[in-house]
């Protein structure tokens, strides 16, 4: 298979896989290709394959059976990803300290890119939030957010120093619908800044739109160190 972007390679046979699990294609117990399968159709080493398949039986949707395979196995740790809770609450179920640092937070006018979030017409402002999520004093989670600040008015008068924005919006504002993606991305420049992990380092990525009826409220960019994911969904409260 020719090589068609600059993603490591296990990354994308990772995120092949799970596209496939995720989907639907493969279904729970089924017996997925061999090592050497995937190898000759990625012309890759098994190595490259195992590395990937490793990382998708540590995240629980794959497990290895001696002498059998690799099935594909019902992930704990879906339901947990279409949910809309608070980083802390994350934090505070595996047992861990939960504090939290605000790093940048600007009102601004809107750009091109912000539009393809937000959608909202030129002119008008939008609040830019970044943040680092600490467990046991561990970077944990760094969030970029964007908010629409027509969508929520008593938000020109709310300082973050102490809370989060989106524990802040979970509790003030009300949502109908949202939006979820979730990917394994190699850790920018920024991110691994953020995170105290190495520049490359895999990342798992979720990107989150959440509106009310037709207005979206905030996009928000949640990048953690660790365990993989590839998963898109759309669902109300």
């Amino acid at each position: 298979m020719k090589k068609t972007s600059t993603q490591p390679l296990h990354l994308r046979i990772l995120n092949d896989v799970q596209n496939n699990i995720l989907s639907g294609k493969w279904q729970p117990g089924f017996n997925i290709p061999f090592e050497t399968e995937m190898a000759a159709q990625y012309n890759c080493s098994r190595m490259t394959v195992n590395k990937a398949l490793t990382q998708l039986t540590k995240s629980g949707l794959l497990e290895r059976r001696r002498k059998s395979g690799t099935f594909v196995k019902r992930p704990q740790s879906l339901s947990a990803a279409l949910e809309i809770t608070t980083i802390q609450s994350e934090v505070e179920k595996l047992n861990r300290r939960y504090s939290y640092r605000l790093m940048s937070d600007q009102l601004r006018a809107i750009e091109t890119i912000d539009q393809i979030y937000l959608d909202i017409a030129d002119g008008k402002n939008i609040r830019d939030i970044n943040c680092l999520h600490f467990a046991d004093e561990q970077p944990f989670c760094f969030e970029q957010r964007l908010i629409n600040i027509d969508a929520v008015p008593d938000i020109n008068n709310v300082k973050f120093n102490d809370e989060a924005p989106g524990a802040w919006l979970l509790k003030k504002v009300p949502w109908s619908r949202a939006n979820h993606q979730i990917f394994a991305v190699a850790a920018t420049d920024s991110v691994a800044q953020n995170l105290n992990i190495n520049n490359g380092d895999p990342c798992l990525v979720i990107e989150r739109t959440t509106q009310n009826n037709a207005e979206k409220i905030t996009w928000a960019k949640l990048s953690y160190s660790g365990a993989m994911h590839n998963l898109q969904a759309t669902f109300t409260p």
